[in-house]
């Protein structure tokens, strides 16, 4: 099997590509998998044997989703992979947002002479900035990274309130007692003098922080994004700034028109970059393509219901269909035509788009495929033998 790299992958995540089973590479045609990590995909011609990308990283903006589920392609991101590189530098972002330090530093570099620790004595003052210990802090997105981040500002002492609605029970459950588990965002714009966001970047979270939000919230509040650059509406925050209503912002996205700004601090896109970080979401990647190839199972999908299935048999048949009625009966009338018994079935539905798993002991011949195939609502299919006898 094929799997074409974009961008410099981690060796740690090529090691999980057994080369006598995979070839891999970044010249590659007909190629089963891509593994990425930034590159734009969204104006390639995909080959017909593609059968998954994998982006190694949380985002999937440069991925062609709708295309992809089109064309039965499963698109894997790697959530949590880089979730403890980010927690850590959001933590950096609070105490720097807080205590003035990078106006500290770049002033002391401009002093001169030679009595420059009283110098330092002398001017520290203008420096000073509040303790973040007993203040609260609005987590808005409790996902692998928010999580981290509410239990870790919990430890440091602050308030921390903590908003999702659509939070996993996972997650849930390594949410600390003590955090606030808010269920109206306007408690958080209201009651929090720290505000940090850790969103996906979709239709309902653009802008999520704009003018509207701005008005509710403390004067001199703090925000930290390390997220997305566009979950925050850029015109509205260079209000918030002139008026004293943002006393802080600290982001991992720059823009011109925040370069200028007093009290604007921003990082060149840090947020996963560590080496850690990297290995972490180059095997998470790489496993969930050997998974999905080797056995057919869906873990950490972007466009299609997740569905693992324990190999009991010798041949499995995968099938990617549309989410409409009667599909999975239509499978099995389909199979039974060709004399195929199924000893175990699973399907599971996501939006439009439905993923099926069928296991038999019986050979499958390609006639019996491209009946499947040829049925109506049935996007993809694929059989991959198993070791098992």
């Amino acid at each position: 099997m094929k799997v074409q790299l974009f961008n410099k992958i981690s060796a740690a995540g090529l090691q999980e590509l057994d080369e006598n089973h995979y070839e891999v590479g970044d010249q590659l045609t007909d190629y089963d998998a891509i593994l990425v990590r930034s590159a734009s995909l969204h104006e390639m011609e995909f080959p017909a044997s593609l059968k998954c990308i994998a982006r190694a990283g949380a985002g999937v903006n440069n991925i062609p989703l709708q295309r992809c589920s089109e064309a039965g392609i499963v698109v894997f991101n790697t959530p949590g992979a880089n979730a403890n590189a980010v927690k850590e530098l959001t933590i950096a972002g609070l105490l720097l947002a807080s205590r003035k330090i990078v106006k500290g530093i770049e002033w002391v570099k401009t002093l001169e002479g030679t009595d420059v620790a009283k110098a330092v004595e002398k001017g520290k003052s203008q420096f000073a900035g509040p303790e973040i210990m007993g203040k609260k802090l609005g987590v808005i997105g409790l996902g692998a990274i928010g999580v981290q981040v509410a239990n870790a500002a919990a430890a440091l002492g602050m308030d921390v309130y903590g908003y999702d609605p659509y939070i996993s029970v996972s997650a849930a459950w390594t949410l600390k007692a003590r955090i606030h588990h808010i269920k109206q965002l306007k408690t958080i714009f209201e009651e929090c003098d720290y505000i940090t966001l850790h969103l996906p970047l979709t239709d309902t979270t653009r802008g999520l922080l704009n003018e509207e939000a701005f008005v509710q919230m403390k004067e001199g509040v703090r925000i930290v994004n390390f997220a997305r650059d566009a979950l925050v509406e850029e015109t509205a925050l260079l209000a918030a700034l002139a008026q004293g209503k943002v006393a802080a912002y600290v982001t991992d996205f720059a823009s011109e028109a925040l370069l200028t700004q007093e009290n604007v601090i921003i990082t060149p896109h840090l947020g996963a970059s560590t080496p850690e970080s990297e290995d972490n979401c180059a095997r998470m990647a790489a496993q969930e393509i050997r998974e999905y190839l080797e056995h057919g199972n869906i873990r950490n999908s972007v466009n299609l219901p997740s569905l693992s299935l324990e190999e009991t048999a010798r041949n499995r048949i995968c099938i990617i269909n549309r989410n409409i009625p009667n599909m999975v009966a239509k499978i099995s009338s389909q199979l039974g035509q060709y004399g195929i018994n199924i000893e175990t079935m699973a399907n599971k539905a996501r939006g439009d788009y439905a993923y099926t798993i069928v296991e038999t002991n019986d050979d499958v011949d390609v006639s019996a495929l491209e009946g499947i195939r040829g049925s109506e609502g049935i996007i993809h299919v694929r059989i991959i033998h198993s070791a098992v006898e």
